[in-house]
């Protein structure tokens, strides 16, 4: 590989985002000659040529939430920001110029799609057919030269943190556990955010045991007889999409339900007037779900772990010296969506609590990575014989725990995600009495209006 700037690229373009944050937080970015002082200052800060600087300028705009140029001069990116309620599609943006750097024998681009080979590798860098991507994010990880990026929703956030007349809440994906550091506590996550200006952090798992009671319901109601089987479509839009773009036939056999992420949205924003809802999580996939037709509007918008790390080293926050926010939320299986398996580990609790002496018992597959994702949805549409009633899928390996913007390895994750599961008071989302109170506030009395009750259907149901 050629010796330039772009060599390790997930790392700088890190650093970018880092010196965009801090400048961006304290006010010093106040039109466009603040961005072109920014830009050199990152050029000779991480060793670019002059030449190069329209590439790092489309780093700053990608990490904007902008789509990137090809230009070297900033415009008008900071009023598109101020002016922003959303970040638009695509989530994946290409910056031009930097493929020629790259020696093609070890250019990842043309092996980088799991799916079905849509990024390929032409002379002025990587084509994505977006109506067939499905937002894995596989492609950016496989790019170290910065070919290809996620955009960063953050700045229109910080503007939503400085305006105190808006409540806005972190709802934060399991997988977090353990992401921070071995000695950083949820506790303390939920304390930095809130110094960071958010209303408060809430665990999203608390939402995926509401929708585990849905889904135990609907288990219940559709799968009758030997034959019958269910696809779960919570948590993972990569495994949904999937089956909804490709594998049509089995999409009768899919849940209706959004994921925990749309339905937090959809839930607070119905409890409390006006808040805005950031979600945060591995997943790069997230960023593309928030923006589906029929889900717009829950979710305002998305950050990674990894963006996140780099939010809290710009803002100076050592989160392992602060005060620890402690709430238990979510139960043992709601925490443990984080990773293959959590699902139907989940439902099955529920579905035996509902029905202990049904006959038809909650039998689970569960798979894990686009390939293999693919493979079971390809065996259900031949009829293949598969011993099992609840399919489970997640596009990446391991689970959330596996995603794309994850800080420590999934080994790790695994046991951080296991103990903070087990850490719960609250062994099944049956026994949560947070799920309770918060049916209440929505005029619900009994459990089983989950699945019967029209407001309840309009919350948890996709349209």
């Amino acid at each position: 590989m050629m010796n330039h700037g772009f060599n390790h690229f997930q790392e700088k373009r890190m650093m970018i985002f880092g010196e965009l944050v801090k400048k961006y937080w304290n006010g010093d970015l106040k039109d466009a000659s603040d961005l072109n002082q920014l830009a050199i200052g990152i050029k000779e800060k991480l060793g670019f040529k002059e030449q190069e600087l329209p590439f790092i300028m489309d780093h700053i705009r990608v990490a904007m939430g902008i789509d990137p140029r090809g230009n070297t001069e900033f415009e008008d990116e900071l009023d598109i920001i101020k002016k922003s309620n959303s970040i638009g599609q695509p989530v994946i943006a290409k910056i031009t110029g930097v493929c020629e750097y790259c020696d093609d024998k070890d250019c990842k681009c043309k092996d980088a799609c799991k799916y079905e080979a849509h990024v390929y590798k032409r002379s002025e860098g990587p084509v994505i057919v977006n109506d067939k991507c499905l937002s894995c994010g596989e492609c950016v990880s496989s790019c170290d030269f910065g070919a290809l990026a996620d955009k960063i929703e953050f700045l229109p956030v910080v503007d939503l943190l400085k305006n105190r007349d808006v409540p806005v809440y972190a709802v934060v994906a399991p997988a977090i556990a353990g992401q921070f550091g071995d000695d950083v506590s949820m506790g303390q996550i939920r304390t930095a955010l809130k110094l960071m200006g958010f209303h408060d952090m809430i665990e999203v798992a608390l939402f995926a045991d509401i929708l585990t009671i849905k889904e135990a319901f609907e288990f219940n109601h559709l799968v009758k007889n030997e034959e019958d089987f269910f696809l779960t479509s919570c948590c993972c839009p990569i495994w949904f999409n999937m089956t909804k773009k490709s594998y049509n036939s089995l999409y009768d056999h899919m849940s209706p339900s959004v994921s925990p992420m749309i339905a937090s949205g959809r839930i607070l924003k119905n409890l409390y007037q006006d808040a805005k809802v950031v979600f945060i999580a591995p997943c790069i996939a997230k960023k593309s779900e928030i923006k589906e037709a029929d889900l717009v509007g829950a979710i305002d918008f998305v950050l990674n772990f990894r963006e996140l790390k780099e939010i809290f080293n710009a803002l100076d926050m050592n989160l392992s010296h602060m005060k620890s926010d402690d709430k238990d939320q979510a139960s043992l299986g709601g925490r443990l969506y984080a990773r293959t398996g959590g699902v139907s580990f989940s439902v099955k609790t529920v579905v035996n609590r509902l029905e202990p002496t049904r006959l038809i018992k909650l039998k689970p597959k569960k798979v894990d990575g686009v390939v293999a994702c693919k493979k079971i949805l390809t065996e259900l549409t031949e009829k293949q014989a598969i011993d099992a009633n609840f399919i489970e899928g997640m596009g990446c390996v391991g689970g959330c725990i596996g995603g794309p913007r994850t800080n420590i390895e999934v080994e790790k994750a695994l046991k951080y995600v296991n103990e903070f599961g087990e850490d719960s008071l609250i062994m099944t989302p049956f026994d949560n009495l947070n799920v309770m109170k918060i049916l209440k506030q929505l005029g619900i009395e009994t459990i089983e209006q989950i699945v019967d009750n029209e407001r309840m259907t309009k919350l948890l149901t996709r349209k």
